[in-house]
């Protein structure tokens, strides 16, 4: 095994049964792989190339009709499907003879097909029990239990509740289901309640039945259905091969019964159907699939089947070989996080799961699920450490990964705490990641059949590198002070930028030319936005860099918004837009584009708009990014020539108030204020100021940190940060140093003759769109790693400050001239200090 850590080369289980070393089987069928470390196989693990490559042989070479026909292309699926159905009841060793396999869309479907059967017994339905480690599909189950239902909170309950069963006797049926392998933490529950609970209803009525979610377990080990089986097993087989998205019911069919009153039929169901008239219907009885699988199957799915386990066998040999490889990387992943310790010799990572339980594969799978803490024993948040993962290639998971019992469970959450989490705007997937002192959710790692030891030596050069302490934190970010504070510094207005359209290019505002300021931020500031035609979010640079590509420009002598897509000049594109709202139509062209009001989610929040309806303006955009999207503009809070009068509700703040929806910067948390309740609003801050010396101290840091003869230079221009205002520094005299971020000490600052009066709010969080190159569209790792290193504070990556007109201003803005509220390049800014 060339090129093979020594440790795992010397170990049996790595590897062991492969058709070749990991490495290999990588290179050849995983080359999306390069320079990217996955580690979500629990999430869904990754499909070969040879998968993809046999199965397109095999469409291309059969004619496959609807099953439900007698020609010969409709008995040829039929064949091809049923084969399949005993291959893969084989595969689980579940006998043919005692099982039958329902082809559904994915695990889910599997769980919703007993729960709806179940609803419909003559007994008004029936009563259910679930572990607290379930997925989030066991759990809402419970909403259709209309006999009650009951949440086990350990093992140790549900042997319990089992040895009392016997006396616990009724004619309505009962469910109870359970994880074979948590999703959260890998902990494998004991696969023999199944078993347990029918012999403990051996005497009564035989209404009690055991559901088993095996889709976490299949992923990475062998699932054995010939002894202690339950009633039903749900699973997914993209978990186990990657391709296709498919799912199965494994049905013991003894428990068939439990079909019986199912109601709802569907084509392929029936044996005979009356349309009108009696309301009657005769299902058929040769299967127990034949009256589950409703309508069409999904034959080609299905199918593909036989190219994935034939693929899967060959390069793996079976699922204990994977069982036996997955099982070694995670103890030897465990191990290594464990034993991370910071200067202070504190711990790195809290997991939640005992190291004694990694290497046992009967009650452990290859999930770690942790968290980190820093030096002082502070909470690490998770969507930070997912952001600089993310810049890194480093694909992991986080939050309550679909287990919201386990997770509040290792958390330590309590249903009250949580209700009050959700009141208090805690959402899934946002980025609330520790509250009252503790974490809402947890880091995971998942491993699968193709994870190497480079996989995990990436992960943990990632996390010695950003998130271990060598060396005793920094009291502080200030800057070095003199003995009367900060040295005077000469401050002026570099730059000024707005961003007509929210997450596009830049427009740079000319020299010499005064630019309005107004509520809402500089004039023209994200007006207008690109929403997806399917969903009407608005769309981001962070999930489509090209965007940075989209420029454009303000004509306000012609009252146009130009805009320009691409690099090259050559090849680049243009469309007109009127800055007017009474007239929409396309300058550059005769056809009209009207507009239509919709609402669109920016931030969080439902947004009225106007969406431009003409086909030009949707495939202008969409071409360019490869999104079906169209442009829409925000209805307009102050007027000016082009724009029409404010129609806004009486917001709950002064921010909230003047702020338009949308601006700057896009996709950022709101900024904590040093006095004060923290902003409403998401994403609404009116400025960005952003220093140049800031700028430069940071360029410094990145080129110290790269390697000599790197090649390509990693440092980054203040383009990237998105300002509104980039502050630059007159040196008073030879030898005077600049003051980089110094802007963090701000209180106010003045700007212009007329010392038009800002307040700096807070700091500016950043994400992993700082790493897009705002001239190229092509997004790379800094500068966010540099910035994680040395702005990280309170465990929030910052750079730059918000800013907003003063509460002064804003009083005085009817009745003062407009001409006053404006700036310019090379305007003097002269800020204020917080007191020190």
């Amino acid at each position: 095994m060339a090129d093979t850590d020594p440790l795992a080369a010397g170990h049996d289980d790595y590897c062991r049964g492969y058709s070749a070393d990991v490495d290999t089987i990588r290179e050849q069928e995983y080359p999306l792989l390069n320079e990217t470390t996955y580690l979500d196989h629990a999430g869904t693990t990754l499909y070969a190339k040879s998968l993809i490559e046999s199965y397109s042989r095999d469409m291309t070479s059969n004619l496959l009709g609807n099953p439900h026909s007698i020609s010969l292309s409709s008995q040829l699926s039929t064949q091809r499907t049923d084969d399949i159905r005993l291959r893969m009841l084989r595969f689980f060793n579940a006998d043919p003879e005692e099982f039958d396999m329902v082809f559904v869309a994915n695990a889910t479907a599997a769980v919703k097909l007993v729960a709806d059967s179940l609803r419909d017994s003559d007994h008004g339905g029936f009563w259910y029990g679930y572990h607290v480690d379930a997925h989030t599909s066991i759990v809402g189950v419970r909403e259709l239990a209309d006999l009650g239902h009951q949440c086990f909170q350990s093992d140790a309950d549900v042997e319990k509740w089992i040895s009392e069963l016997s006396a616990d006797q009724t004619k309505a049926p009962k469910l109870f289901a359970y994880p074979a392998q948590s999703n959260m933490n890998g902990r494998r529950l004991p696969l023999c309640w199944g078993k347990k609970v029918r012999a403990a209803a051996n005497d009564g009525p035989g209404n009690v039945y055991t559901l088993l979610d095996a889709a976490s377990l299949v992923s990475t080990a062998p699932l054995d259905l010939g002894t202690a089986a339950p009633d039903f097993t749900a699973l997914s087989f993209y978990k186990i091969f990657g391709f296709p998205d498919l799912g199965a019911l494994i049905v013991r069919k003894s428990a068939a019964r439990a079909f019986e009153r199912r109601r709802f039929f569907g084509g392929g169901t029936v044996d005979m159907v009356i349309a009108s008239g009696a309301q009657w219907h005769a299902k058929k009885e040769a299967s127990i699939h034949e009256r589950l699988e409703d309508g069409t199957l999904p034959f080609h799915s299905i199918i593909a089947l036989d190219s994935a386990l034939k693929t899967h066998t060959e390069l793996y040999g079976s699922m204990t070989n994977i069982s036996a490889h997955t099982g070694f990387l995670a103890k030897q992943l465990n191990d290594r996080l464990c034993s991370l310790r910071h200067c202070n010799d504190t711990k790195v990572c809290h997991v939640y799961q005992p190291a004694s339980a990694y290497g046992d594969p009967i009650t452990q799978g290859p999930i770690i699920a942790f968290n980190m803490r820093n030096s002082r024993g502070e909470w690490i948040g998770k969507t930070e450490v997912e952001k600089l993962a993310l810049v890194q290639n480093i694909q992991i998971r986080t939050g309550t990964v679909c287990n919201p019992g386990g997770t509040a469970l290792c958390l330590g959450w309590t249903g009250p705490e949580l209700r009050q989490n959700y009141s208090s705007g805690v959402r899934c997937g946002d980025n609330n990641d520790v509250l009252n002192g503790r974490p809402t959710g947890i880091l995971r790692v998942s491993l699968g059949a193709m994870t190497s030891m480079k996989d995990l030596d990436s992960l943990m050069a990632f996390i010695e590198e950003f998130y271990v302490e060598k060396i005793p934190p920094l009291v502080t970010l200030d800057p070095p002070l003199g003995g009367n504070g900060f040295p005077a510094s000469h401050f002026y207005v570099e730059s000024l930028m707005v961003y007509p359209i929210k997450s596009c290019g830049a427009f740079k505002i000319p020299d010499g030319k005064r630019w309005e300021v107004k509520k809402e931020g500089l004039a023209w500031d994200r007006e207008w936005c690109l929403i997806h035609q399917g969903t009407g979010a608005a769309l981001s640079q962070k999930k489509y860099p090209r965007m940075a590509l989209v420029r454009p420009h303000l004509d306000l002598d012609r009252g146009v918004l130009s805009i320009t897509c691409g690099t090259i000049a050559a090849d680049q594109v243009s469309l007109d837009i009127s800055l007017g709202w009474e007239d929409t139509s396309l300058v550059s062209t005769s056809m009209c584009t009207s507009s239509t009001k919709k609402s669109t989610t920016v931030c969080g929040d439902q947004i009225p708009l106007h969406a431009y309806s003409s086909p030009v303006v949707s495939a202008f955009f969409s071409d360019f990014l490869g999104v079906p999207c169209t442009l829409a503009r925000f209805s307009s809070q102050t007027a000016n020539r082009y724009s029409r009068p404010p129609r806004i509700p009486a917001w709950r703040n002064r921010f909230r108030k003047f702020v338009m929806p949308g601006s700057f910067p896009p996709d950022l948390p709101p900024p904590v204020r040093d006095q004060g309740p923290p902003l409403q609003l998401a994403n609404e801050m009116p400025i960005l100021v952003v220093s140049r010396s800031s700028v430069n101290r940071l360029n410094e840091t990145i080129k110290a940190n790269t390697r000599h003869g790197a090649g390509v230079s990693k440092a980054v221009a203040a383009d990237v940060f998105r300002g509104n205002i980039v502050v630059a520094e007159r040196l008073a005299q030879l030898g005077d140093t600049e003051q980089p971020y110094s802007e963090d000490h701000w209180s106010q600052f003045h700007i212009g003759p007329e010392q038009l009066r800002f307040d700096a709010l807070g700091a500016c969080e950043r994400c992993q769109m700082v790493c897009i190159d705002q001239f190229t569209g092509v997004r790379r790792s800094e500068p966010l790693s540099t910035l994680a290193k040395t702005r990280s504070i309170n465990g929030r990556i910052s750079f730059g400050r918000y800013a907003a007109l003063s509460e002064e201003e804003m009083e005085a803005f009817e009745s003062e001239a407009p001409d006053r509220r404006t700036v310019m390049v090379g305007d003097l800014v002269v800020p204020t200090y917080d007191d020190h």
